[in-house]
């Protein structure tokens, strides 16, 4: 059972009430954020059909957002940088990640 909770999936639940409660609070750019993440990876946003070359079996993958908030969409772009960022390190004993 997977019990991870994505950041979309909590603005697709939550995020119309909260909009109602705080949305005139917040600014154009932090409803267009919460937007882009409400609808990543959903038939919102489109998406196109894989074929394996083995078996023939469809999987369905939706569009992301690609909007720099979105844990999804930034993850693979954090990996790079926090590599990048070891390779700068001082070779010394202690803690290594």
């Amino acid at each position: 059972m997977d019990t991870s909770v994505e950041v979309g999936a909590i603005f697709r639940r939550y995020g119309s009430a909260y909009l109602l409660k705080y949305g005139r609070h917040l600014s154009l750019r932090h409803h267009r954020a919460i937007r882009a993440l409400s609808i990543c990876r959903t038939k919102v946003l489109g998406g196109h059909i894989l074929e394996c070359d083995q078996c023939g079996a469809l999987k369905i993958c939706y569009n992301s957002c690609r909007n720099r908030h979105c844990p999804k969409c930034q993850s693979l772009a954090q990996w790079r940088w926090v590599e990048e960022r070891q390779k700068d390190l001082l070779p010394v004993p202690g803690h290594r990640p």
